[in-house]
């Protein structure tokens, strides 16, 4: 498969063939929703808590004497129909973290892979290396390759200042190729990997397919 390959400032451009994954169909998509889908579930923290009325203080005596005043029965001010009673079957801390089995990742990983490429927001930049390492500098590079939305920078691994001027920028994100997964190939609007990351990411691919 065809990509777009940018010199370091970005200023030059051409199309060089990458060994990346091949689907036809529909494998893998299903695969790709419950990868996703397991990363945001295992993002959530889960500690959320509401109190019943028997855990909310006070509500022992009852408000007032069960017949003639004209008024509705109650037992309790803690009742679920008073403000400040307790909640009717609320949240309680819980785990929402979801198993998925290794093949499944794999497969999912190299689906993304291949529906970004595919879809032609996947570029490739010869290497991370700006000078001078400034935010300025590296805000121009961004704007030639993606001029708008967010953008997901992946290197093998970043150096020190180029790290350090990419975070100033809100609609960048760095990654590292290792720590790349199927969450990060899906949320971002243009993708933007050096040439050594991309070396990692297909190689990590090429067991996806089976």
């Amino acid at each position: 498969m065809k990509l777009k390959v940018y010199t370091p400032d970005a200023t030059q451009s051409a199309e060089q063939d990458f060994n990346l994954p091949v689907f036809e169909g529909d494998k893998g998509l299903q695969a790709v929703k419950e990868v996703v889908v397991a990363h945001k579930a295992n993002a959530r923290l889960g500690t959320h808590s509401t109190k019943t009325r028997g855990e909310v203080r006070g509500g022992g005596k009852k408000p007032w004497r069960q017949k003639g005043t004209g008024r509705a029965r109650a037992g309790s001010i803690r009742s679920p129909l008073w403000g400040g009673g307790g909640v009717v079957f609320g949240p309680k801390p819980r785990d929402y973290s979801k198993k998925i089995n290794a093949k499944v990742k794999a497969l999912a990983f190299s689906r993304a892979l291949f529906d970004r490429a595919t879809a032609g927001d996947l570029d490739v930049i010869e290497a991370f290396e700006t000078k001078p390492a400034k935010t300025k500098v590296i805000n121009q590079v961004i704007n030639r390759i993606a001029p708008k939305g967010t953008v997901l920078i992946v290197d093998a691994p970043f150096t020190a200042e180029a790290a350090r001027a990419a975070s100033n920028l809100k609609r960048v994100t760095l990654q590292e190729a290792a720590k790349l997964n199927t969450l990060d190939l899906c949320q971002y609007r243009r993708i933007v990997v050096s040439t050594k990351a991309l070396e990692q990411i297909l190689a990590r691919a090429q067991g996806g397919q089976s």
